[in-house]
């Protein structure tokens, strides 16, 4: 069985400790997650960056591969 890519609304509620949407977006923010609000504004947070998360790895941003034309005369 494949697992979601992202967390459900209720490992976002035992994550959080907060069962309304609201709740959750406040604990997230104030614990420094990265989330997308959905269209009924329910917070959406990825499965592989919450493992990363709680393991205790910053998530940084990959920046996009650019070529690099700085040798080319």
């Amino acid at each position: 069985m494949s697992e979601a890519e992202l967390l459900t609304s209720d490992e976002l509620e035992m994550l959080t400790g907060r069962k309304t949407s609201a709740g959750q977006r406040r604990w997230l923010e104030c614990e420094g997650w990265v989330f997308v609000r959905n269209a009924s504004g329910r917070p959406i947070v990825g499965r592989w960056y919450a493992r990363l998360k709680l393991a205790g790895v910053k998530p940084e941003p990959v920046a996009a591969n650019e070529p690099d034309f700085s040798a080319i005369t």
